[in-house]
């Protein structure tokens, strides 16, 4: 169990995907202008990060080495038909909104990555892990980035056509923060933060042992 929960963790800090290792961002910095649609962007890629894991660990035994990336995509867009055509009954308005960012999950750098990486060697259990602790830190770190550019750049976070929050009236919102540049700057603050909370967690863990 202390091993399953030792991957987990690493996904949510020392190897989060976003704020570490910095992967998948093309989609990340284009999707969290609202929260509502990285909050589904993150489940989707929970979803499928840890179904594909699933399946490859699986039959990692009987996937020849030499077809495993083709096999591993054919894997990953299974999955990602599923969250497209659900979320086009249930949620159309948020799938209008992601477009075409739905089906690029298929070659997100996260979901390959860690196929080839983790699940191709290692059991069901851990990859599950894994792909649950990657999935949970993307969705953690692109719903703030989210949380903080709609709420600064428009003054309020909107739900579903509900305000859920609204800064005082005479607030004057600065769209930079929806547009790429503002993404960078507020994205390169929560690195920084990130990386601030990792190092005094490790030297905490040092000053224990």
């Amino acid at each position: 169990m202390s091993e399953w929960l030792s991957v987990f963790r690493r996904g949510l800090s020392i190897e989060n995907p976003l704020t570490v290792l910095m992967i998948g961002l093309c989609a990340t910095l284009a999707v969290s202008t609202q929260f509502q649609n990285a909050l589904f962007m993150g489940l989707a890629v929970i979803f499928v990060l840890t179904m594909s894991n699933v399946l490859v660990s699986m039959f990692r035994r009987a996937i020849p080495d030499q077809v495993r990336i083709p096999i591993f995509i054919v894997v990953i867009a299974s999955f990602v038909t599923i969250v497209d055509l659900v979320m086009k009954a249930y949620v159309p308005s948020v799938y209008q909104v992601l477009g075409i960012w739905i089906p690029l999950i298929v070659v997100n750098c996260i979901i390959l990555g860690r196929a080839e990486a983790f699940a191709y060697r290692n059991g069901v259990g851990l990859s599950i892990a894994d792909g649950l602790g990657m999935g949970t830190g993307y969705w953690i770190v692109i719903s703030l980035l989210a949380v903080i550019r709609e709420l600064f750049g428009t003054g309020r976070i909107v739900w579903f056509d509900a305000t859920l929050v609204s800064l005082p009236s005479g607030y004057a919102p600065p769209s930079l923060l929806l547009l790429f540049p503002g993404a960078f700057f507020v994205f390169a603050f929560m690195i920084a933060g990130a990386r601030w909370i990792n190092d005094r967690f490790e030297a905490r863990k040092e000053g224990s042992a």
